[in-house]
């Protein structure tokens, strides 16, 4: 890792670990702090202010990067874990009224566990949910609209915000892309962050299903 001439700035420190987990996904505090000049104390507060603004999760010695991952991918990983806690969820979605599912790929496995809806309205900001969701006996899939964030397929935006907080729901169903024992759920993108605390302010409950991977 190349030294950087002279202590920089607190932004431009900033700026250039994010720079280094974008490239790398990773950082140590160590490495950081002998780059860029520094003690580790500081390194370590800039990494506290990065986790607050939503693109690092300190982990032990440093950070990992966060960020919006493809669907796809969010599928594939740990899924025996998202089903084992969709399993669990399943009983704690009523048959009839009003819930609402996130964009999360474990909250999704939940369209395949509702056999027992019977007259369930289902609003989501996912489109790979409302499709799983759409054509199920029971259950009336809709979609908040609003704009596509490709990297994650889920509907963001001001309109996606407004139409989410049309609705009242008995329970938000969601994930979350990491969670801070002293901060909450924490979300990849800013975007994705309003819409769910739209659907939050309209739910009488919020269950959050997260593995341990967060």
């Amino acid at each position: 890792m190349a030294t950087v001439s002279g202590t920089l700035a607190a932004e431009d420190r900033l700026r250039w670990i994010a720079d280094r987990l974008a490239a790398e996904g990773t950082v140590t505090i160590a490495a950081a702090a002998e780059a860029l000049g520094v003690s580790e104390m500081t390194v370590r507060r800039d990494l506290e202010e990065l986790e607050e603004r939503g693109t690092a999760r300190r982990v032990r010695g440093g950070a990992r990067a966060i960020g919006p991952e493809p669907f796809a991918e969010r599928t594939q990983a740990n899924a025996k874990a998202k089903g084992r806690i969709a399993a669990k969820l399943a009983p704690l979605v009523p048959a009839r009224g009003a819930v609402a599912f996130d964009a999360s790929s474990t909250v999704m496995r939940l369209a395949a566990l509702l056999g027992d809806a019977q007259d369930l309205t289902v609003l989501t900001n996912g489109l790979d949910t409302f499709g799983a969701l759409n054509g199920l006996p029971g259950v009336e899939p809709l979609l908040t609209g609003g704009r596509l964030e490709p990297r994650t397929g889920s509907l963001v935006g001001p309109l996606a915000s407004r139409a989410a907080s049309q609705l009242s729901v008995e329970v938000l169903f969601a994930s979350a892309a990491a969670v801070a024992p002293d901060r909450g759920a924490l979300e990849a993108t800013l975007d994705e962050a309003e819409v769910k605390r739209a659907i939050a302010a309209g739910a009488e409950r919020v269950i959050l299903a997260v593995d341990s991977s967060k």
